[in-house]
C-alpha cells in the first residue's frame, strides 16, 4: 500500500492527538498557547490533506477511512480535556452532544454503505460550517481552560473563553441540526429496509406453517 502526501498528514494528526494531551498538562505558563497552536495546526492539515487530494487527485481508499477517524479523534480529545480544565455541566452537556452526534452519524453511514446508499448521506454545506465553528471554539477554549495558562489579562481571557463558549454551543446546535439532515435523508432507505425485514418475517412464518 502507497502512502500519498494526503495519508501522511492525516497520520500526522493523529500523531498530534498525544502531543495535544501532553502539552495541555505540563506545567508551563505558554501550555495554553501550545495547546491551541497544536489543535490549529492539526485542523490545518485537516484542510490541507483534503484540498491536496482533490488538487493532484491523490485519492486512496486508505486515506478516506483514515480522514475522519483523525478529525474525530482530535475532536473527541479536546472536547474531554476542555471539559475536564472547565467541568460545568453546560461544557459537559455540550460535549456529550457533539461526540454522541458523531458517533450516531458514522453509524448510520456505515449501514448507508453496507446497503449501497452511501452518498445519501454525504457532507451537506450545514456540516461544514458546524464543523468551522466547532473547530475555532476549540481552539479558543483550548487556550483559555489549560490547567497552566500564560497571565493573558483578564480582558482578554475573558473575551476568548466566551467566544469560544458560544460557538461551541451554535456548534451544538449545528450538530444536531445538521445529523437530523442525515437521518431525512437516509430515512426512506430506513423504512424500506424495515418494510424488506417484515416482509422476510411474514414469508418465513408462512413458510414454516406450510
Amino acid at each position: 500500500m502507497k502512502l500519498t502526501f494526503p495519508t501522511w498528514l492525516t497520520l500526522a494528526r493523529i500523531v498530534m492527538i498525544p502531543v495535544l494531551v501532553l502539552v495541555f498538562y505540563l506545567p508551563y505558563r505558554w501550555t495554553n498557547f501550545a495547546a491551541a497552536g497544536v489543535f490549529i495546526l492539526a485542523a490545518v492539515t485537516d484542510w490541507l490533506d483534503g484540498w491536496w487530494a482533490r488538487r493532484y487527485q491523490q485519492h486512496s481508499a486508505f486515506g478516506a477511512f483514515l480522514d475522519p477517524v483523525a478529525d474525530k479523534m482530535m475532536v473527541a480529545v479536546a472536547l474531554f480535556l476542555i471539559v475536564q480544565g472547565h467541568p460545568t455541566p453546560w461544557m459537559a452537556f455540550w460535549a456529550a452532544v457533539i461526540v454522541g452526534r458523531e458517533i450516531a452519524v458514522s453509524a448510520l453511514r456505515e449501514w448507508m454503505a453496507e446497503i449501497g446508499q452511501r452518498a445519501t448521506v454525504k457532507v451537506a454545506m450545514i456540516g461544514k460550517i458546524k464543523t468551522t465553528a466547532q473547530m475555532v471554539a476549540l481552539a479558543c477554549l483550548l487556550y483559555s481552560v489549560s490547567p497552566n495558562r500564560a497571565p493573558t489579562g483578564i480582558w482578554l481571557g475573558e473575551f476568548v473563553f466566551h467566544v469560544g463558549d458560544w460557538l461551541l454551543a451554535i456548534a451544538a446546535l449545528l450538530t444536531l441540526w445538521s445529523g437530523g439532515q442525515y437521518l431525512y435523508a437516509a430515512w426512506p432507505a430506513l423504512r424500506a429496509d424495515e418494510a424488506a425485514a417484515a416482509s422476510r418475517t411474514a414469508g418465513a412464518r408462512k413458510a414454516g406453517k406450510e
